[in-house]
């Protein structure tokens, strides 16, 4: 530990440097279960790709593990301190570079808040499209780092599908850049791609080139209440027969809406046991917004009847309801996807889990994409839980897994494998898959030193 530190006081600034019980603290971990806590050697803030450059030479030589790090809003581990490693602190590289207009591209360093480049984007008509619910909060560095999606996805894919080209540090400090500026570009194999969601396992991302969409001039928002959550998941297919394509598709449970009437004083558990709510943008909103209704409402629904600002209110509460999907002792969930035609499949099976195992159940989805966030949890005791409930609790998210797999999905959407989920990662890759993941990360990183222990 002394010779690492002292190699990287004597490189950086001391200001960029912490070793301090309280920050070593607040750099160990992220929103995810922790599983092996560990404080790291040192935290170092740097600001500069030549800062960057100068920690991986110095780590590389000392065979030290780095962990990158943006704004540890991730909830799978992916920023968990590993035994003996630095933490790479990337926040205060967070200057947007350039914001072509024309071009309709922006270049941005990956301390960058998500919130902020859309509000710079803005400006000129333009938007960011992925927007996970922490995009107040969680840098475009760890988006890309975890592949974020959002509430957008529906219509405008995620973080991969805007990134066109990326600046990133090797484990030996080497610089390269990969992509394109343009939105096409074939050249070579997908770097730009493979380090997309690699979870900072193949580099360290210090600057990202992204496409922007046009900042729609018309949106209309639809809440859709129904009296059981398998109909409101049958209208979300109602709505993909009928060839209308939403920006955003949000379904949330009873389960879910008795917690936002507990947060925020609302009375949504009142007016039925689901929503679904939707959002069309762009000129054809308002014709896009009509149709939906009417395929809503001839499947059960109680649908409000035109542009409303209460349903966008409820747009924005789901969008800031992500404190509350953290995992703890007495709660865990999952972001697992399914094919959409499994749906309404898949949420009769989570209700039949909850009740088989005689635990309580919410979900909220990302439905456009089939993308869930199940949660079972059990109540708060006044003493400990007994080892059988946190059985019972624990048994129903790995069944609930399974499940999703059986269907033809995926043990994430979106969150990416970090460290909590690789428990869960063979049953959905089989070996021959994971070992050519280990030779490409070998390739790249030899010595094993980039976020040891993630992700694959």
């Amino acid at each position: 530990m002394k010779t690492i530190v002292d190699e990287l006081r004597n490189i950086l600034e001391p200001s960029k440097i912490a070793v301090d019980q309280p920050t070593l603290a607040a750099y160990a971990v992220d929103q995810a279960p922790v599983l092996d806590y560990q404080l790291p050697l040192a935290v170092v803030l740097v600001e500069s790709i030549a800062d960057v450059q100068a920690v991986m030479r110095s780590c590389a030589a000392h065979g030290v593990p780095v962990v990158a790090r943006g704004a540890g809003t991730g909830v799978s581990g992916g920023a968990h301190a590993s035994r003996g490693c630095i933490v790479l602190g990337l926040e205060r590289m967070n200057r947007i570079l350039d914001l072509n207009a024309d071009d309709e591209t922006a270049v941005v360093e990956p301390g960058v808040i998500n919130a902020d480049l859309n509000d710079a984007a803005a400006a000129h008509g333009l938007m960011y499209a992925p927007d996970p619910a922490s995009f107040r909060m969680s840098t475009i560095g760890g988006n890309v780092a975890t592949n974020a999606g959002g509430l957008r996805c529906a219509k405008y894919g995620v973080t991969r599908d805007s990134v066109l080209a990326l600046d990133v540090v090797l484990a030996d400090g080497s610089l390269i850049h990969t992509g394109h500026q343009t939105f096409k570009g074939v050249a070579g194999y997908d770097l730009t791609g493979l380090f997309v969601g690699s979870e900072g396992t193949l580099g360290i991302v210090v600057g990202v080139t992204v496409r922007l969409k046009y900042l729609p001039r018309e949106v209309h928002t639809i809440a859709a209440f129904y009296p059981d959550f398998r109909l409101a998941a049958s209208g979300v297919l109602a709505v993909g027969r009928a060839r209308v394509q939403p920006a955003i598709m949000e379904l949330l449970d009873g389960g879910s809406l008795a917690q936002l009437d507990e947060i925020h004083g609302s009375d949504l558990s009142s007016r039925g046991a689901s929503l679904l709510l939707i959002q069309t943008d762009g000129f054809g909103a308002a014709a896009e917004a009509e149709a939906v209704r009417e395929v809503l409402a001839a499947g059960g629904a109680t649908v409000t009847t035109e542009a409303s600002a209460e349903a966008e209110q409820l747009v924005e509460l789901r969008r800031n309801s992500r404190g509350v999907e953290v995992d703890d002792e007495y709660r865990v969930g999952e972001d697992v996807a399914v094919p959409r035609s499994r749906l309404v499949d898949y949420v009769g099976t989570l209700q039949e889990l909850a009740a088989a195992h005689q635990v309580k159940l919410k979900v909220v989805a990302h439905a456009g994409d089939g993308n869930l966030h199940p949660t079972f949890w059990v109540d708060r005791p006044d003493s400990t839980v007994d080892e059988g409930t946190m059985k019972r609790l624990n048994t129903a998210l790995d069944d609930s897994i399974a499940v999703a797999l059986e269907m033809g999905g995926t043990i994430t959407g979106e969150h990416g494998i970090g460290q909590y989920k690789l428990r869960w990662l063979g049953l959905e890759q089989p070996e021959p898959v994971r070992e050519l993941q280990r030779r490409i990360k070998a390739l790249f990183d030899p010595a094993g030193i980039l976020n040891p222990g993630k992700a694959i």
